[in-house]
């Protein structure tokens, strides 16, 4: 069957979308809620193209070519609605995909990873994240005006964390040859950044009641950042700042373990639907409309595996070693 993409002739094979037919031909479509090889429906509309015969916005994921279709997916108007899909998505994902202290620290310190290991009681490695930043055993804290204590989200909760004097801690108790680490996820402070915003009074006392490891750090970057599909769209569009403020009801901070080292976060899930249909007896969908809710029944957690996390395109679900249960 022959078609046209951005006035691009092309033959499409049988059974595949117009998605599939364009990326086949290397014409580049953003999507969220779709997966080579995985059940799913259109649901973002970040996949959006224009059918040209007929002026109609329609999802390329799920629409089958038709012999002589025109499409365009480069318009001014197509990008507008790719657009605006992309920040009401945004509005339903509340998530820091950095974590606030890593974005002011001046040496460019990932804390929050430095954090998580010195949770784990794993010093040595917690030393080596600092030697990433700081000639040890000289601290580059020393004159510092600690801007990185003074946006730590804890601190909207009861007390931020003491960020300086763990650093202290660390090179006085820790062995001085370098433990390596196990993680090849480094802040982006280039691309898009999605803020939480503030929490709710119902989730400050969550966290205050339940976030309690040696650091008491929220652990506020997002587990799924570096594979985050949202996130990636969100860049590609330029988009700084969505237009919307976040309006999920879900949760935030709230860590579900789901089973081995896979974990939900619901205030960051967008509803695409592809844990839904791809697990059988697992995820499901909960009401209807602006209420929907995707969640795990405590009896269905065995029936999941840990390789669903590679189809979410938000980092809702995403598979961490070392994560502390919380449920």
């Amino acid at each position: 069957m022959r078609i046209t993409i951005n006035n691009r002739q092309i033959e499409t094979l049988e059974g595949e979308t117009l998605l599939e037919a364009a990326r086949r031909e290397g014409i580049s479509i953003p999507s969220i809620c779709y997966a080579k090889g995985a059940k799913h429906i259109s649901s973002c509309m970040v996949c959006a193209v224009k059918n040209c015969q007929n002026g109609q916005i329609i999802p390329s994921c799920t629409t089958l070519p038709t012999e002589g279709m025109c499409i365009d997916t480069e318009s001014e108007e197509v990008q507008r609605v790719r657009t605006l899909s992309l920040e009401l998505l945004l509005s339903d994902h509340r998530a820091d995909c950095e974590a606030p202290c890593v974005l002011v620290c001046p040496k460019g310190l990932d804390i929050e990873r430095m954090l998580g290991y010195y949770d784990e009681g794993d010093l040595g490695r917690a030393y080596s994240v600092l030697s990433e930043a700081f000639d040890l055993p000289t601290l580059g804290c020393d004159g510092c005006k600690a801007p990185c204590e003074k946006v730590c989200r804890r601190g909207t909760v009861d007390k931020g964390v003491e960020i300086r004097a763990i650093i202290r801690s660390i090179v006085e108790k820790a062995p001085k040859e370098m433990a390596g680490t196990d993680s090849d996820v480094r802040p982006d402070k280039q691309g898009f950044i999605s803020k939480l915003g503030r929490f709710s009074a119902e989730e400050k006392a969550y966290l205050k009641e339940n976030v309690k490891g040696a650091s008491r750090c929220l652990h506020c970057a997002c587990g799924g950042r570096s594979k985050c599909l949202l996130r990636a769209c969100a860049t590609g569009a330029g988009i700084k700042r969505s237009r919307y403020d976040a309006t999920s009801n879900m949760p935030a901070g709230h860590k579900i373990h789901v089973v081995g080292n896979l974990w939900f976060e619901p205030a960051k899930c967008v509803r695409c639907g592809l844990c839904v249909y791809n697990t059988e007896n697992g995820f499901t969908f909960r009401n209807r409309g602006f209420g929907m809710e995707v969640l795990i029944p405590e009896e269905n957690k065995n029936n999941v595996d840990e390789q669903i996390a590679r189809l979410c395109p938000t980092g809702a679900l995403y598979v961490k070693a070392h994560e502390r249960k919380e449920d």
